[in-house]
């Protein structure tokens, strides 16, 4: 569980990275002069969320693990 929670805080900020790419390619991009080499700057980003969405959208149909279960301690008796 702890790894599907990082991936999930990975791909939030992975997310975040992409928009301020994409804003920064389209200011480059309005220049009179526009520097095209900025137009590959989003898709290392978007390249991470690909991979990152596609498991989180297959984790639900991934099996489960099933952890062996406590004895509940309400349930034991007195001793």
């Amino acid at each position: 569980m702890r790894a599907t929670r990082w991936i999930r805080q990975f791909h939030r900020w992975t997310s975040v990275v992409f928009f301020l790419c994409v804003i920064a390619t389209t200011i480059a991009l309005a220049q009179e002069r526009p520097l095209l080499w900025m137009s590959y700057l989003p898709l290392a980003p978007l390249a991470l969320l690909a991979l990152t969405g596609l498991y989180l959208f297959a984790l639900p149909y991934l099996p489960q693990r099933e952890l062996p279960r406590r004895e509940d301690w309400r349930d034991e008796a007195p001793r």
